[in-house]
């Protein structure tokens, strides 16, 4: 076996894929091969991790789950009359609001953009290496019951936890019950101790808690929510009325 042929298997056993693919490159570029070999070591490991930092890129939106996967933060139409203010906006994108743990509110009417918004800031916190999910509030509030029926809620919970940023999609669809109010309590209290938090909804924060229900529970969950919030607030006709918006992926 030529020491060449071991170099790339013993790359390849150490899982060293970038580093084994970028060595190619060097073998085949004649200026290259003549570099000083610190200088073709360090285009190497550069190389392994870009290739890594991508590979854990892809795993990390595979594993959000995003409604709107396609959306990014470079798309966003500003000139659309909708209240997006472009510097404020910026402060969001940078991600430092999830490295602080806390939280966004998107609210407006159906159909200007905020589960589209929510999801381009959420894969642009993937860019950022955030784990991220999203979720169908209502939908999680069904697993969550379903968790405590059978035996499987400290699971769920515990995997909930292991993202950083959580994007709660349609809050407020449906009315909640005492189990509801109580999940959502302990969900936002491990949101504040350990994650950030997106939520979505048509409900104005106004109305809020009245839409929960009991005050006590109410009151302890908005106080977590509202004095760690940014909010973006949307208003104006309907982006899917614009067919050239959509088709062009922009909204």
């Amino acid at each position: 076996m030529s020491s060449e042929h071991s170099v790339f298997e013993n790359l390849q056993q150490l899982r060293l894929s970038g580093m084994r693919e970028a060595l190619k490159k060097v073998l085949v570029t004649p200026d290259m091969v003549t570099l000083p070999i610190i200088d073709i070591l360090a285009f190497l490991t550069c190389e392994e991790i870009q290739y890594k930092s991508q590979k854990k890129r892809e795993r990390l939106f595979k594993a959000a789950k995003l409604k709107q996967g396609q959306a990014c933060v470079e798309n966003i139409d500003y000139l659309a009359k909708r209240g997006i203010d472009k510097g404020y906006l910026a402060t969001l994108i940078n991600g430092e609001w999830i490295t602080r743990n806390q939280f966004l509110l998107i609210t407006g009417p159906t159909g200007v953009g905020k589960s589209w918004i929510a999801c381009a800031l959420a894969n642009q916190a993937i860019k950022l290496n955030f784990s991220v999910l999203y979720k169908r509030f209502n939908l999680l509030m069904e697993e969550l019951a379903i968790a405590h029926r059978d035996g499987s809620l400290p699971r769920l919970r515990s995997g909930l936890a292991k993202y950083k940023l959580l994007v709660l999609d349609d809050w407020a669809m449906a009315p909640l019950n005492d189990l509801n109010r109580q999940d959502l309590l302990e969900l936002i209290e491990e949101r504040v101790e350990s994650g950030s938090l997106i939520i979505t909804t048509q409900l104005p924060v106004s109305k809020w808690h009245e839409y929960i229900g009991e005050p006590t529970l109410a009151d302890a969950i908005m106080d977590r929510i509202i004095h760690r919030a940014h909010r973006l607030e949307l208003h104006g006709e309907s982006m899917r009325k614009s067919y050239k918006t959509v088709k062009e992926g922009k909204i």
